[in-house]
């Protein structure tokens, strides 16, 4: 049941909880939440909305056990509902579980959740749950996704208690980014609620349901873009007060009180953080709520995560530690362990006193002949130093070794100093010439939580597609690189440190044009030239990936950090 709660798909939320823009009404800018609204109404079923106008269709009835193409066995049906049936399955093929949608082939909604599911698996973007096969076959439709056993709703997150302005701040950022590079594609999500984001064992975020959800439900919308920003606001809120931002209650959360509108985080919750409490605001449908903050509205998710971006980074909490408990003391008295215990009316003896330390005739010995051998070490070390000066004023001067050490010593280099990283950039020269390049800065940010990560493989070695993909390090000018330390997440990652020669008068673009100067594998790896290495831009090349609990080989560089 666990297995269930944390990957089964969002489509089974038929609580009756309204979408997100039906919850705001005629306040909505696009007519988004209009036309959701009016869907619901209609509906005869509170569970599948906006699908009050399809006939009744008929559930495809199959069972425990059952094959599709001979790969995808069925083991548990997670949702039973309005003519399609959500699956959790094995892949027997990859021996992996994986989620599966069944709709038969003639369902109204059969072809416009074959074409949302295939354009979702175009996108790629690992931020997402994958879409990892559409088919149409012997009278069905399907859908295979990602199953992410390892990961824990949004929902059971903010029912435990409001995040840390850390987390939130996390939260928002993470899924303002996700779906502007999805908007940018010409995707929407539509049904963006607390069940519909995962939260990772490493921190991430992953949205599931990209386009099929609302496929599967019949859920369109004017302006999507502001539809889905309004959901983001909403998660937010909900994040800041543990409550939702309507007078209704949904997703296991209390509404706010009726009749007295959208209010501000910071008003409903004491604690709350002012900047993330206006950026809440700012992306949700209030009527002119915001106006008093004389900030603009958010309408895309683009304009949201620009307004995340400028932002103060905030900073995680420090960790707590708990102080060891306070000494105890025994009932044990000193000196009675193995004695008779002491007789009543009993007169005590008196304990005679031991003398101090080095106080009686052995120590006073001791005491000075340890002085002694003290004296005497001294004495010979000096002589020795002495016999050291002698001799090397005896020996001839050779000018050309005594200008070198001091040409040595006087070079002006300070090692183990921090080297800034001015531009970074990705380097995949043997193959497609991009890989993943709006990630680059979370390389070298300073944030070890955020990271950039390359496309998903079949192996180790890059599918034996590539021998490597990297990012490209400039540091402004030629310095001295005396250490790269690399920090990976996910597992162990073969990397090579190579660098661009001295004299270089513009960053190499073939692998060539780098030299390797040093290798390593692992998670956090210190790459260190044999020699000191003058160069202006450093090349960080991944030779060899981990395995993910998706199957696939990623690699992710969490921090990056030169110093001389």
């Amino acid at each position: 049941m666990a297995e269930r709660s944390t990957a089964a798909v969002d489509v089974a939320d038929n609580s009756g909880d309204d979408p997100l823009t039906a919850q705001a009404g005629k306040a909505t800018t696009d007519g988004a939440a209009e036309s959701q609204d009016t869907a619901e109404k209609t509906a005869p079923d509170k569970g599948s909305e906006g699908q009050g106008t399809d006939p009744a269709i008929a559930t495809p009835e199959l069972h425990s056990g059952h094959k599709l193409a001979r790969r995808y066995r069925l083991e548990e049906c997670v949702t039973r509902l309005d003519g399609f049936s959500s699956w959790r399955a094995v892949d027997e093929k990859l021996r992996r579980a994986v989620g599966v949608h069944l709709l038969p082939a003639d369902h109204p909604r059969a072809r416009s959740v074959l074409a949302a599911a295939r354009s979702s698996a175009l996108l790629g973007d690992p931020r997402f749950v994958q879409v990892l096969d559409a088919v149409e076959e012997n009278d069905l439709v399907y859908v295979v996704h990602e199953w992410l056993p390892d990961a824990t709703e949004l929902t059971a997150l903010l029912a435990m208690s409001p995040m840390e302005p850390h987390d939130a701040y996390q939260l928002v950022d993470q899924l303002s980014q996700a779906m502007a590079a999805a908007h940018r594609e010409g995707l929407a999500h539509l049904r963006l609620t607390p069940g519909a984001v995962l939260r990772t064992s490493t921190g991430q975020y992953r949205i599931r349901g990209l386009a099929v959800n609302a496929a599967l439900r019949g859920i369109t919308a004017d302006g999507p873009q502001r539809a889905d920003t309004e959901a983001i606001g909403a998660l937010l809120y909900a994040a800041l007060t543990q409550r939702w931002p309507y007078e209704n209650d949904a997703y296991g959360l209390s509404g706010l009180p009726k009749g007295v509108g959208l209010i501000a985080p910071d008003q409903v919750r004491a604690g709350v953080h002012r900047g993330l409490s206006e950026l809440a605001m700012r992306a949700l449908v209030n009527d002119g709520a915001t106006a008093s903050r004389q900030e603009p509205p958010c309408t895309t998710p683009d304009e949201l995560a620009k307004a995340v971006a400028a932002m103060p980074r905030i900073r995680p909490p420090e960790p707590a530690f708990t102080s060891p408990p306070e000494y105890q003391r025994t009932t044990y008295q000193q000196g009675t362990y193995g004695r008779p215990a002491a007789r009543p009316n009993a007169t005590p003896q008196p304990v005679p006193s031991l003398p101090a330390p080095l106080q009686s005739r052995t120590g006073k010995a001791l005491k000075w002949t340890v002085a002694a051998l003290l004296i005497a070490a001294l004495g010979l070390g000096s002589w020795q130093v002495a016999d050291k000066l002698i001799d090397r004023d005896k020996d001839p001067v050779d000018p050309g070794t005594s200008q070198t050490d001091s040409g040595e010593k006087n070079s002006g280099v300070e090692t183990g100093k921090p080297v800034a990283i001015t531009d970074a950039h990705d380097f995949d020269p043997l193959g497609d010439g991009s890989e993943k390049p709006p990630g680059i800065k979370n390389s070298y940010d300073g944030d070890p939580a955020t990271y950039w990560n390359t496309d998903g493989y079949l192996s180790a070695d890059f599918g034996r597609l590539k021998a490597g993909v990297g990012i490209v390090l400039d540091l402004g000018k030629v310095q001295q690189v005396g250490t790269v330390d690399v920090s990976f997440l996910g597992g162990e990652t073969s990397v090579e440190l190579r660098t661009a020669p001295e004299d270089a008068s513009s960053e190499p673009t073939t692998l060539d044009g780098f030299t390797k100067v040093s290798d390593g594998s692992g998670s956090n790896v210190s790459l260190k030239p044999g020699k000191p290495v003058q160069a202006r831009y450093v090349l960080v090349w991944l030779t060899e990936l981990p395995q993910t609990d998706e199957g696939n080989f990623r690699g992710k560089v969490s921090e990056i950090k030169i110093t001389s």
